[in-house]
């Protein structure tokens, strides 16, 4: 059974969702196994109609097909088009976020931030670890049009209130 409950980073994403989501994608840094992932997936299914979850840690034919389509792509809109229909999904201009997990993996779908925001329609949201790191981010230029945002472990307030203790808080 997985159990849901509150991280302060939240709270930041939606504040980058309601002030900046427009102009800029969302960089979510952190080491491994701070719940990044379990974070991101419970706050576009909460915050959008429609979303396109991308992991490039994965190894899976929806992953390779969708590396293959940041190559191929003509242009953004052919890009869009193509994660579409590789993911199954309408986006919804407005509605939808689109999130590059482990994107450090993958420099390529990092280089195309600046476009994909300055296309505009949808949300965009990269995380991963080691995101800094030099050997992640030579050979593309490092987009203006990222907020970033650092997570952490669970602090003793959030641990607290996972446990469902509130009387210590």
């Amino acid at each position: 059974m997985e159990i849901l409950f509150n991280r302060k980073a939240y709270s930041e994403m939606l504040d980058w969702k309601n002030r900046l989501a427009n102009k800029y994608a969302l960089l979510v840094e952190g080491a491994r196994r701070v719940g990044k992932t379990f974070l991101l997936r419970q706050f576009i299914a909460s915050e959008y109609e429609t979303s396109i979850y991308n992991d490039f840690a994965s190894n899976s034919k929806t992953t390779r097909d969708a590396m293959r389509a940041f190559t191929e792509a003509v242009d953004i809109p052919d890009l869009i088009l193509r994660l579409e229909l590789i993911f199954a999904v309408k986006l919804i201009p407005g509605k939808s976020c689109i999130v590059f997990d482990e994107v450090q993996l993958f420099p390529i779908a990092r280089g195309t931030i600046k476009s994909l925001v300055e296309f505009g329609r949808f949300h965009y949201i990269e995380s991963g670890s080691l995101v800094g790191i030099r050997e992640n981010v030579k050979d593309i230029l490092i987009p203006s049009e990222e907020h970033k945002m650092k997570m952490f472990p669970l602090d003793f307030e959030e641990f607290l209130e996972a446990l469902g203790e509130t009387l210590l808080k």
